[in-house]
């Protein structure tokens, strides 16, 4: 790493951009690929052929030797296998060959990735088709080649393609009121993404020596340190030198890489941190959070670091997660869930607001799904992340603009005014006037939505492509009704004024952690899904399945598959879980309890023999056995309830919920009170000072 970073220089450097397509390219194949990304139609194979020898010559230049088609397969992280450019050119000597057609599409095995049931083990076939839209970029030696991934039977087998779908579907719906408000310029309309991302760092010898962190990525086990975050003194504090190195280190990695990594700072837990991007368009945006996420992980292991992107790695303290802001904006620059400055800015601003509010509480139940893991549940409800119950935060100003449309009364801020909707009698709106609303799950930011249930470790893809199609839908359904009307501003004031009317029970600005909005809750019919189990069978009603099928996001089958692949995932993760806290608390905890107490006893008998006084030992030994006991009764009783688990995914998580995790619970408590009683020296790994405060 270069002691001075010109960044300008350096941003991009190792991505095949459009300006470096521009610069390479012959003139008209670079047109042709510039059509073909906008309108969405297929890039000609000739054209193919010109982009691959460009981007073969390209990466040559920057030291590759290998490519790859890089995709995102339903496990939620990236998957790649790499091929070298040579080929044989006779004489015992070989040429660097890469074309369109290698370009274009791949072959990798599809058996070994989960497919929900599309898939059998023997059907092994998968491919992979490139995606234009999304830049090849250099990354150890190898091109990679961003790309979706299917079934030899066409079926998506990835989280690219679907999102890919969500983004056309949503676009053609905002269009379609675009146009009905005089835009005749706009051709597209973008899905824009900015995905803050929060992570642990710890000292990789110290990781090495939990088994827990190794197998889970979090610590099952570990008794409270005398300091938590409850000085408050970690969060936004002076960055270690340690972790500025790191940090300095994967802003030129990601900056090269094109990702725009724009902020950094400690978080609120010890060991916590936040990186925030740009906002970019959607699919730009999945991609870079899962490079960024790797690039998190190997920078990592460069300075002898483990960055952690479980939810929650340590009990007791916050965990991590991403804020997902979402908005739309135009090709042609206008976003369109920024206020505006003029009448006609202001009701289409309410028009694309109300279809907003109104898909989020008819999808409420799909939403919480996108964000239902195993590691996220251990977030969710708590006092450091929005609650289970999804609601829409839009501040005092909105609210009081909404508030008087619903009610047909005077708007008395900030001058007295009747709202009446229509593209040439609506006073301006302030942009942003309001306190943020850290409780909320999704909260208006001013000119975006603030999406901030999602955990830390999962692919931003599947939350997007869920609201871009309420979003569409909402749209869909507002044109239907508008391109009809005779009179468009009276029939734009009465639909916003009645889906604001009947939809206004998911809005809420007050305290999300407080028990009284669950009672609130409760009485406005909003759900409340708490845990993974629970949620997910809401995810294939009838209802959610209608939706992503008629807008052509999914099949039915691969809908279904998705959900057979959450709630599988769910089940091997609770299993792991369960299984390592047996090993751990059997093979490590109960030994080192076991010899502690051996070595009090015979402390004991030499100080008898002395006839000098043991009150303080005899007191522990019986506290050691007693505890040691209740241990080893919650490592049976654990074995017990994982031997009897029933068939079936759904009688599975349930039975995960309701029966292992409170044995799982009950053998923590006992093994973190000996933790509490044990000699530091006997204790089988590092402790949460340990880890914590390194």
């Amino acid at each position: 790493m270069s002691d001075i970073l010109h960044v300008p220089e350096i941003f991009g450097s190792d991505v095949f951009n459009e300006s470096v397509m521009k610069e390479r390219l012959p003139e008209d194949a670079y047109l042709v690929w510039k059509e073909c990304v906008t309108t969405g139609s297929q890039l000609p194979l000739d054209i193919a052929n010109h982009i691959a020898e460009a981007m073969k010559c390209w990466a040559i230049e920057k030291g590759a030797t290998h490519f790859t088609h890089w995709f995102q397969p339903m496990t939620g992280i990236t998957a790649e296998k790499h091929d070298s450019f040579i080929s044989p050119a006779g004489d015992g000597k070989v040429i660097m060959e890469f074309s369109g057609k290698e370009l274009v599409r791949g072959e990798p095995d599809a058996s070994s990735f989960p497919s929900g049931g599309l898939r059998a083990t023997f059907e092994a076939r998968g491919y992979t088709a490139w995606d234009p839209t999304s830049s090849a970029f250099i990354r150890d030696g190898s091109l990679y080649i961003p790309t979706c991934f299917f079934s030899h039977t066409g079926e998506s087998l990835d989280k690219k393609t679907p999102l890919l779908r969500s983004m056309e579907e949503v676009s053609r719906e905002a269009l379609r009121i675009l146009r009905l408000f005089g835009d005749t310029e706009t051709r597209r309309v973008i899905t824009c993404v900015g995905a803050e991302q929060e992570y642990f760092l710890l000292p990789k010898a110290l990781y090495a020596q939990r088994e827990d962190l190794r197998l889970t990525g979090r610590t099952l086990f570990g008794a409270q340190p005398p300091k938590g975050q409850e000085l408050d003194d970690h969060y936004f504090g002076a960055i270690r030198t340690r972790v500025s190195a790191f940090m300095r280190d994967m802003d030129e990695q990601l900056w090269r890489l094109g990702v725009l990594s724009k902020t950094k700072h400690n978080e609120s837990a010890p060991c916590q941190h936040e990186m925030a991007p740009i906002y970019t368009d959607a699919n730009t945006a999945c991609d870079a959070n899962q490079l960024t996420m790797a690039v998190m992980k190997k920078c990592a292991a460069k300075h002898n670091l483990v960055c952690l992107l479980h939810e929650k790695p340590f009990a007791g303290i916050n965990g991590s997660g991403k804020h997902n802001n979402w908005s739309l904006a135009t090709d042609t620059g206008k976003n369109l869930f920024s206020p505006g400055k003029t009448p006609g800015q202001n009701a289409r601003f309410l028009v694309f607001l109300a279809a907003f509010i109104a898909g989020v509480d008819e999808y409420q139940d799909m939403l919480r799904c996108t964000v239902a893991y195993a590691g996220n549940d251990h977030r969710l409800g708590a006092n450091e992340a929005p609650p289970a119950i999804v609601s829409v935060f839009v501040g005092d100003e909105l609210t009081a603009i909404i508030r008087s449309i619903i009610d047909g009364t005077n708007y008395e801020a900030p001058e007295k005014s009747m709202l009446r909707i229509g593209v040439d009698v609506l006073p301006a709106i302030p942009k942003d006037t309001t306190d943020r609303n850290r409780t909320s799950p999704l909260a208006f930011t001013g000119n975006k939505f603030e999406l901030r249930t999602l955990g830390s470790s999962q692919s931003i893809a599947e939350p997007n492509i869920a609201l871009n199609t309420i979003m569409a839908e909402e749209l869909s359904r507002f044109a239907d009704i508008l391109e009809k009307a005779d009179d468009f501003d009276t029939a734009l004031h009465d639909l916003v004024c009645k889906t604001f009317t009947e939809h206004q029970r998911i809005l809420f600005g007050g305290n999300g952690y407080s028990d009284e909005w669950k009672e609130e809750a409760a009485r406005r019919g909003l759900s409340n899904m708490p845990s993974t189990a629970v949620c997910l069978p809401s995810m294939v009603s009838d209802k959610n399945i209608d939706l992503m099928v008629r807008h052509g996001i999914y099949t039915e089958t691969e809908y279904r598959a998705r959900y057979a692949i959450h709630q599988e995932a769910y089940n091997k993760v609770m299993g792991i879980e369960a299984r390592t806290m047996v090993d751990m608390a059997m093979h490590q905890i109960l030994p080192a309890a076991l010899r502690y107490t051996r070595d009090l006893c015979d402390t004991v008998s030499a100080k008898k023999a002395w006839g000098a006084p043991c009150t303080a030992e005899s007191d522990l030994i019986a506290k050691m056995s007693a505890q040691t006991e209740t241990l080893y009764a919650g490592i049976e009783a654990l074995k017990t309830v994982l031997s009897q688990l029933p068939a079936g995914s759904h009688a599975a998580s349930m039975y995960y919920h309701d029966a292992v995790i409170p044995c799982m619970n009950t053998l923590r408590e006992a093994a973190d009170a000996l933790e509490e009683m044990t000699d530091k020296s006997y204790w089988p790994y590092p402790t949460y000072s340990d880890l914590l405060y390194y």
